[in-house]
């Protein structure tokens, strides 16, 4: 038998294993008070059409268009519940969000004084218990109340010392294969192989720490005997895991490799064998703090000038650095203050400080792409009707590419939507991540080695991702009252195996819109600065009386403009990038991947030389030069 006619004999077997455990759950009873969909939320709705109980969100889902939304349905919950069950769904799937610029500069005046009167007063009475004052924020809840929830998913800055265990463990990484040994069809004893692997890693990982710290190493390897270094692997571990998560341009090809390293040593057997844990939870802000007894802090009225982020856009100098001196008066004042009363020193509150403060900018540089092309969207093309032939957004199966049908007001309406919902989706980007990472490495959830049609990847259900998601676009759709295309969301399927993928998918948006938001930016500059002849407007000129003719009224500048934004808005969103509509077309991910396909046709584009010209280097995250 040829190695070929046994990997088909394997994976053909594994198939029908694969169909077996389908079969088996679909045919589980559904637990008593569980919806007859998700089978993980507690009933809401009793449909009597369907003569089956739902959650609240898996009936919206089902019942959103056709005859199935005018089904008779009875309450099972009570008023109380109810109106808890509403509050979740508002509240905890999208937590509210602030006033959308942290780092804005108003009542500056009035929060100088009174970080002044505060330092004077704390001065006279350093012994005295801190008390919040609470700052009230557009949406009618305290900033101290929105940040204290959002710190459970807000990664802790890593400090010196993590630093430099996260050059060892990147380094071990780089050279490890472990992935390309354990991840492949073999008769072989999979967990044998698993084994090997994993202490080799904590062996390269042990030697490095030799050679770059003998002091420490030597203790690390004094019994040769990795178990009773467990703490040392548990902390160097989280430390990769977390770094990623605050930087997720970072580790791009190490992180798999750890996460399906980590994914492996959660494996009982695995782990009886290796004799001790790999995995810790991901330390965040609010966990640092709540170890140290310093919750309080969260709630105090001075967070919000310590932590928001500084913008130069629109600001003197004066204004810069007037902003400056609050924001670190506002960290020196809390610093001293709780250091006093908790149990934690005044560099950790700064750090604490600054990690908040790296949300900020996580939000700034990932979800402001998503406004600012919103806000081109409805700034430039009318919802109903085009302004005129060239902002024409409809788009016709077959035509261009595009896979999908709409005319000009659906098409604005498809992408309003569905740059609202990745708006929204970058905005609980960490509670996202956090999720994904409890649903990748928990024990009770076993992964499928499967090939999916591009290659072997490890199927894993993501529960917790998946209730979120479905959370967001529930309320999404709750939002905008009427929904184009399909609200399918892949996740634990051959499209998006797992909540790994799932995350990776995501990541692409800011490296998608950053770029173009960026372009236009500096479009923008040069047509606001119509009287110089720069290279930009010179070339725009040019291309303006190739492609478009002299006759144009419009500013060269602005004509290029409006053509790229046409053309994203109508080709980036039109269902194309796979050849049947399960893979592409217009459900949740799809719409992300006609947005990949446009990006890989791009260089075809006749604007494409404008972009060059502007810094464009690309949509793989290597940024502006």
């Amino acid at each position: 038998m040829t190695d070929d006619d046994t990997t088909q004999e394997v994976r053909h077997g594994e198939e029908e294993e694969e169909e077996e455990e389908e079969e088996a759950k679909d045919e589980a009873p559904v637990p008593e008070g569980f919806c007859v969909e998700c089978r993980d939320q507690r009933v809401a709705l009793y449909c009597e059409a369907c003569a089956e109980e739902f959650c609240e969100v898996c009936f919206s889902m089902l019942h959103r268009t056709g005859n199935r939304q005018r089904h008779r349905t009875r309450n099972l919950l009570s008023d109380q519940e109810l109106k808890s069950l509403h509050g979740r769904l508002g509240t905890k799937g999208i937590l509210p969000t602030p006033n959308s610029n942290l780092s804005s500069s108003s009542s500056t005046t009035s929060s100088t004084a009174t970080l002044k009167e505060d330092s004077e007063a704390l001065e006279a009475n350093e012994d005295q218990k801190p008390q919040a004052s609470p700052v009230i924020i557009s949406s009618g809840s305290s900033f101290g109340t929105w940040i204290a929830e959002r710190s459970r998913y807000i990664p802790l800055r890593l400090n010196l010392r993590e630093r430099r265990l996260l050059r060892l463990l990147e380094a071990a990484l780089n050279v490890n294969e472990y992935t390309d040994k354990v991840d492949i069809l073999h008769y072989g004893n999979k967990s044998q192989r698993m084994i090997a692997q994993i202490r080799d890693m904590c062996a390269v990982l042990s030697g490095l720490l030799v050679a770059s710290d003998y002091k420490a190493g030597q203790d690390l390897i004094a019994d040769n005997d990795f178990a009773d270094n467990e703490e040392f692997f548990l902390t160097i571990f989280e430390i990769g895991r977390r770094h990623k998560v605050m930087n997720p341009e970072k580790m791009r090809s190490a992180y798999g490799k750890l996460m399906y390293l980590l994914q492996d040593s959660v494996i009982p057997e695995v782990q009886d064998a290796l004799e001790m844990r790999c995995v810790q939870p991901l330390r965040t802000v609010h966990t640092f703090l709540e170890d140290r007894g310093a919750l309080a802090l969260l709630e105090d009225g001075h967070v919000m000038t310590a932590t928001r982020e500084i913008t130069p856009e629109g600001k003197s100098r004066s204004v810069i650095q007037r902003e400056i001196r609050e924001k670190e008066r506002a960290i020196e004042l809390l610093a001293r203050k709780y250091s006093k009363t908790a149990n934690i020193t005044p560099d950790e509150i700064r750090r604490c400080l600054y990690s908040i403060g790296d949300n900020h900018s996580f939000l700034r540089s990932n979800r402001d792409p998503c406004d600012r092309m919103i806000h081109y969207l409805t700034r430039h093309f009318n919802s109903s009707t085009p302004a005129s032939p060239t902002r024409d957004l409809s788009i016709a199966y077959g035509k261009g590419g595009a896979r999908l049908s709409h005319d000009h007001s659906s098409q604005w309406q498809y992408v309003h939507q569905t740059l609202s919902l990745w708006r929204e989706i970058m905005h609980e980007m960490f509670h996202l991540w956090y999720q994904a990472d409890e649903d990748l490495l928990d024990t009770r959830n076993p992964y499928r080695l499967r090939d999916t049609g591009q290659g072997l990847n490890r199927l894993q259900a993501c529960p917790r991702v998946g209730r979120s998601i479905h959370r967001i676009l529930h309320a999404a759709q709750k939002r905008c009252g009427s929904w184009i295309g399909s609200s399918v969301v892949h996740l634990g399927d051959r499209n998006v195996p797992n909540a790994l993928m799932f995350i990776d998918k995501y990541n692409q948006v800011t490296r998608i819109l950053g770029p173009l938001a960026t372009c236009l930016t500096r479009l923008e500059a040069a047509e606001a600065n119509s009287d110089a002849e720069s290279s930009l407007r010179l070339f725009c000129q040019a291309l303006v009386e190739a492609e478009w003719g002299e006759d144009s009224e419009e500013d060269p500048v602005t004509t290029v403009k409006l053509a790229l934004l046409t053309d994203f808005f109508r080709y980036a969103f039109d269902g194309s990038g796979a050849d049947n509509f399960y893979d592409a077309g217009s459900c949740i991910d799809g719409r992300l991947t006609s947005a990949w396909n446009w990006c890989s046709m791009v260089e075809k584009k006749v604007y494409y030389p404008v972009l060059l010209l502007t810094g464009f280097a690309g949509f793989d995250g290597g940024g502006f030069q």
